[in-house]
């Protein structure tokens, strides 16, 4: 299962750098394309107009799509901000107790994100929503996208919550522990 677990964490990271990467494709093909129509300008040919439509939102929406696809295994590798000093400070008997307590307290308000985010996703898609630019996108897609990354990191907290409660370390302070 841990195995299974780190590769879906893996696999949505890689989801996250492509998005990324298809971002800066894209914003490289606008700046190519002006730069090639100034040239033409410049001897005298008529420029290509080449030229990505809804670039701004298209970006948007890869840009939300990377960012909760990383949340998940960004969370494992202990790359979110987390105060460690309080936990740090006090003694294991309680220590444990506290993180567990703020890893439920996470879960809960990340399944009411996911929650939320299915109702919009499913809104989207029963109403036939679409953005607003010259590119029809349907919304239900980029939203789903964000739901899934909040499943992955709700599947992630209570991961790091089961792990904490076996007794085990959880991958975020694994990673903390080694770092330090």
């Amino acid at each position: 299962m841990r195995q299974t677990l780190d590769r879906l964490y893996t696999g949505a990271l890689m989801l996250a750098a492509a998005a990324f990467a298809a971002i800066a494709a894209l914003v490289l093909v606008q700046i190519l394309g002006r730069l090639i129509d100034r040239g033409a300008r410049l001897i005298g040919a008529a420029p290509l107009g080449i030229t990505v439509p809804s670039l701004a939102e298209i970006g948007g929406m890869l840009f939300l799509s990377a960012v909760f696809l990383g949340l998940a295994g960004t969370f494992c590798r202990g790359g979110h901000v987390r105060v460690g000093l309080l936990t740090g400070a006090l003694p294991p008997r309680v220590a444990r107790p506290l993180e567990a307590l703020v890893l439920i307290l996470a879960a809960g308000l990340c399944l009411f994100a996911t929650w939320s985010s299915v109702l919009q996703t499913w809104d989207s898609w029963a109403y036939d929503s679409v953005s607003f630019g010259m590119v029809r996108v349907p919304l239900w897609l980029p939203q789903g996208v964000m739901t899934l990354g909040l499943i992955l990191l709700l599947v992630a907290l209570l991961d790091g919550l089961v792990t904490l409660l076996r007794g085990g370390t959880p991958g975020y302070a694994a990673q903390e522990q080694g770092e330090a």
